[in-house]
């Protein structure tokens, strides 16, 4: 899932990443009622990304990332980041051709 980062919330256990997903042109994505389409993710305790350059600086609000997630299964927009799943940082823009490995900078998966 790509998004625009709307807030980073660093934990002892998980931090959270919530975020509005973006077209493929770089758009805000918007529900039929108008509201934003918002998804969150959940990754590793704060301490183990900061070992992986993962911090609230690293990460300001309004950075086009990508996540690979497990979402949950009662179908909140919601997930959580394990073992091997991909963040990609691309900046404040979408890059032409998507925010992939490629076009950002990779972090690994913030083990459990």
């Amino acid at each position: 899932m790509t998004g625009k980062l709307t807030r980073f919330v660093p934990g002892a256990n998980h931090a959270q990443l919530i975020f509005q997903l973006v077209d493929s042109d770089g758009e805000l994505m918007v529900a039929e009622n108008g509201d934003p389409v918002l998804w969150g993710v959940e990754t590793g305790p704060a301490r183990t990304l900061a070992r992986e350059g993962i911090t609230v600086e690293s990460f300001p609000l309004g950075t086009i990332l990508t996540v690979t997630l497990n979402p949950l299964r009662d179908g909140r927009n919601f997930g959580a980041r394990i073992g091997s799943a991909q963040l990609i940082k691309c900046g404040m823009t979408l890059p032409e051709g998507g925010c992939t490995e490629e076009t950002g900078e990779v972090f690994p998966g913030a083990e459990y």
